[in-house]
């Protein structure tokens, strides 16, 4: 009896050594292969477009950041191969796109060198990458992040006040969020808080979720928390303001205050705290207007933009207007890459650039670009869903959020359907900080992936 066991044991041992074949790998490979070859039409065409001529330099680099993302896909067959196969292809298009974008800007105003927008995004893109790379090895069980939940939290807060340290803070910015080290080395702390606030949300309703979903005061059909369990949402609405008046920085504010809540709904189910969210979101929206005058010049370029007795069409009002005239010239189909004048619009390579990209690749091509944020947001919510500890499932569902929230604000605030923030267009808009925070999300959402599809499955029969 004793034989028979060792030798069924052996045949299980030698069935779980045998690979079988990588379908998810193989499915990114030819999804990786597609979105590369895209990427680098786009900065074939900006320079045929532009310049009437192909610079294989420019070409070389983009290969450059081609053999990095492929190395990320390698890595994820040799450590990570149940990971989900299209977060990755996404992440790499969005942002061969963007730096398309950049360079045709760069391009039109004759940067060249360092000096160029697309020179430093290229830069960062591979820091970026090399960072995703990096996170996927190291964090082997991304569990672990639950046991420094407080330390994340301690670590977003401290980033989010680096800024007011002296010596660090930028003198001349609009906003209080750009942190300078000796002059040279400039980026957003807020990038990185919101990655650390995120694992620590999700320590921390995984931690508190019964308290919050015990039994309250019923109204109207709907259980409200008891005023002790509001606590944890009125500090981060706190939070949030202290962003909004101490920094400047509408777009963080809104975006940490709308990630604790939805993760928050995720952990408990329960439609009161979103609407308790939404109210507490207009209330600081209506205290804000009343006493911040750069939000409340926000509401007025955003109600009476084309009404010149209340915006000045030459200060103000210039930017958005442009913006606006870039997606009316772009229409339906583009201009084409390289034909149309987005450097009309201010700071089109960042805070603009989507109406960069309508204006050249028409609303169609917009529309397949917030395709790919769709599909992206959709898997990591499915990741998160299909998860079976509270913890990753929360951490995937708020980084995923994070991420439709920060695209619909910047969307929605370059065409006049919010008010405008400060924020960046992932992975799209130039910004260092910005991009390595978004791809270290996208080397979370792998991790967490890989988690969930390799968890034990029971056989039967």
């Amino acid at each position: 009896m004793s034989v028979d066991v060792a030798a069924d044991t052996s045949v299980i041992k030698a069935l779980r050594g045998i690979r079988m074949p990588q379908t998810q790998r193989n499915r990114e490979f030819w999804l990786l292969l597609f979105a590369i070859v895209i990427s680098g039409a786009s900065l074939t065409l900006v320079q045929l477009g532009a310049l009437g001529t192909v610079d294989p330099m420019i070409l070389a680099i983009g290969g450059g950041l081609a053999v990095l993302a492929f190395a990320l896909h390698f890595v994820l067959r040799a450590v990570a191969r149940d990971a989900d196969p299209f977060v990755l292809p996404i992440a790499t298009l969005l942002t061969g796109l963007g730096i398309a974008m950049i360079y045709r800007i760069d391009i039109a105003k004759a940067y060249t060198g360092w000096g160029a927008f697309s020179t430093k995004q290229l830069a960062w893109a591979a820091i970026s990458l090399a960072g995703a790379i990096a996170t996927v090895i190291l964090l082997r069980n991304y569990r672990v992040l639950f046991r420094y939940t407080y330390i994340f939290g301690l670590t977003g807060i401290v980033l989010l006040l680096l800024p007011f340290v002296p010596g660090l803070r930028i003198p001349d910015a609009n906003a209080a969020v750009w942190v300078s080290l000796g002059g040279n080395f400039a980026f957003q702390p807020g990038e990185l808080a919101k990655i650390c606030l995120a694992i620590f949300f999700a320590g921390y309703l995984v931690r508190t979720r019964e308290s919050l979903t015990s039994v309250g005061t019923r109204v109207l059909g709907i259980t409200w928390p008891r005023m002790r369990e509001l606590g944890p949402v009125l500090v981060v609405w706190v939070i949030s303001l202290g962003i909004i008046v101490f920094q400047r920085d509408l777009g963080t504010g809104t975006l940490i205050f709308g990630m604790f809540v939805a993760m928050l709904y995720v952990a408990t189910g329960k439609t009161s705290w979103v609407l308790i969210g939404l109210g507490l979101v207009l209330a600081g929206a209506v205290v804000a207007t009343q006493v911040l005058s750069y939000v409340h010049g926000r509401f007025i370029n955003w109600l009476f933009l084309f009404d010149p007795g209340q915006v000045n069409p030459e200060k103000e009002g210039y930017q958005p207007m442009q913006g606006l005239f870039g997606l009316a010239h772009g229409g339906l189909i583009g201009t084409g890459w390289g034909q149309g004048r987005p450097e009309v619009t201010p700071l089109a390579h960042s805070d603009y650039i989507i109406t960069s990209l309508g204006e050249e690749i028409g609303l169609i091509g917009l529309f397949a670009i917030l395709c790919l944020y769709m599909v992206f947001v959709s898997r990591g919510i499915r990741i998160g869903l299909a998860g079976q500890d509270d913890f990753g499932k929360l951490l995937a569902t708020g980084l995923s959020f994070t991420i439709a929230l920060q695209v619909f604000i910047m969307v929605g605030g370059v065409t006049r359907v919010i008010p405008l923030t400060g924020l960046t267009t992932p992975f799209l808009a130039a910004g260092g900080s910005s991009l390595v925070a978004n791809w270290l999300i996208v080397a979370l959402l792998l991790r967490i992936s890989d988690a969930v599809r390799s968890q034990p499955r029971t056989v039967i029969g």
